[in-house]
């Protein structure tokens, strides 16, 4: 079964996101990817996955390193930039530097970097891995600044800002649901 691209049903995951760096055949290039996830704390891995034929995607597998600088909710417009022109027609870097926006070098990296970020992650490639019409590029973290902006939220093709927190079962919650667990421990 297909879930195609801006099916109603895609539209109910949330997601941050990236804003993936690269360098290589198709010069500095920025791209935003919504598939951009945490999956190991030790090492600290990033998973990001790419459509095989970007230019960021030929860009990583020649020089094995990617950034990622999680989208703050103030740089809108640089996921909309990043997101919707191919770096093999338009030079991102140069739009977003013309538009106000300030890119650092990575300090074991040559990627740049998105000042004001959320978080930015320099990334050597450890694994790539075709999944369905993506590749995933699996990344270790090489050096990370951690921003003072909340991150974006992408849900049902629209920007979102965190506000409200739900909170945690109360004690009360939890000594019932423990009660209840235990009954159906497996042994």
């Amino acid at each position: 079964m297909d879930l195609p691209w801006g099916d109603e049903r895609c539209k109910k995951f949330v997601t941050n996101v990236g804003l993936i760096t690269s360098h290589g055949p198709h010069g500095n290039n920025i791209m935003a990817a919504e598939w951009t996830h945490h999956v190991s704390y030790e090492p600290g891995l990033i998973a990001i996955c790419l459509d095989p034929e970007h230019a960021t995607t030929a860009n990583i597998k020649k020089t094995k390193e990617f950034g990622v600088s999680l989208c703050a909710v103030d740089q809108n417009v640089i996921s909309s930039v990043s997101g919707t022109n191919c770096g093999r027609d338009v030079d991102k870097i140069a739009v977003l530097k013309e538009l106000g926006f300030v890119f650092s070098l990575g300090k074991k990296t040559k990627v740049l970097l998105i000042e004001g970020a959320a978080l930015n992650i320099e990334c050597k490639l450890v694994k790539t891995v075709v999944l369905g019409d993506h590749v995933m590029f699996v990344g270790e973290a090489l050096a990370t600044k951690l921003g003072e902006k909340e991150p974006i939220v992408l849900h049902a093709g629209k920007y979102w800002k965190l506000e409200t927190s739900i909170a945690k079962p109360s004690p009360v919650d939890m000594e019932k649901q423990a009660k209840v667990i235990g009954k159906y421990k497996k042994k």
